[in-house]
């Protein structure tokens, strides 16, 4: 069976619809960075959906092209992923989508090193004639955070979050948002295929012990 992170990592991936702390560790990620409303037709964010799946799945299938990765494994290629940011607010507006900053993501294995990644960016944009310059090898090492499965519409986010603060402070946190740590949501549904009221979003902020 393909390795499934979302099934071996389930504290990081599959949290209960109530508010926990975890640990993320260190990770790499295709990444595509960009700026406006998630929701526009003809927008950066839904333009570099494509980009993350296209470099996704010439990873993944390499195994069946002509090029070996040292320690590949056959796995399913990980959730989507976005960390969001505006400028000037602290945590985010729902408000004001149209002043959204993002960096897009999909994990990469860890047996996949920046030559590979490389290779894959040249593979995809040579097949498809497409220009993926704008996808990068991302690392970020995330650290402790307060996480919660949000059940329902983007929109109605804010409840899920202001539960979230309210048990990080009760077991000694504050949240710790700033340029370098932002609201992080991994998408556990497709919103094509899937009600609003059942969508599943990861969503997950950093926090600090409160005397640091």
């Amino acid at each position: 069976m393909p390795f499934d992170y979302k099934k071996e990592y389930k504290e990081f991936y599959m949290p209960k619809a109530k508010p926990s702390i975890v640990t993320i560790p260190k990770m790499n990620y295709i990444a595509v960075r960009g700026k406006g409303d998630p929701n526009a037709e003809d927008g950066e964010y839904k333009a570099s959906i494509g980009m993350l799946y296209a470099i996704a799945f010439t990873i993944k299938m390499s195994k069946k092209g002509g090029r070996s990765m040292d320690g590949y494994f056959d796995y399913v290629v990980p959730p989507l992923e976005g960390f969001w940011w505006q400028e000037g607010v602290c945590g985010i507006d729902y408000s004001r989508k149209e002043d959204f900053n993002f960096i897009s993501v999909i994990r990469l294995p860890d047996f996949v090193d920046m030559e590979d990644f490389e290779w894959a960016v040249a593979e995809a944009s040579a097949k498809k004639k497409q220009d993926f310059s704008r996808v990068g090898f991302w690392t970020y090492d995330e650290g402790e955070c307060v996480q919660c499965m949000h059940i329902g519409p983007y929109d109605n986010e804010p409840a899920t979050v202001e539960a979230m603060h309210g048990f990080a402070k009760d077991n000694g946190y504050v949240p710790d948002m700033s340029s370098a740590r932002m609201h992080h949501e991994i998408y556990l549904s497709d919103p094509r295929r899937c009600a609003p009221e059942r969508l599943r979003t990861v969503v997950r902020h950093p926090v600090k012990r409160k005397e640091e």
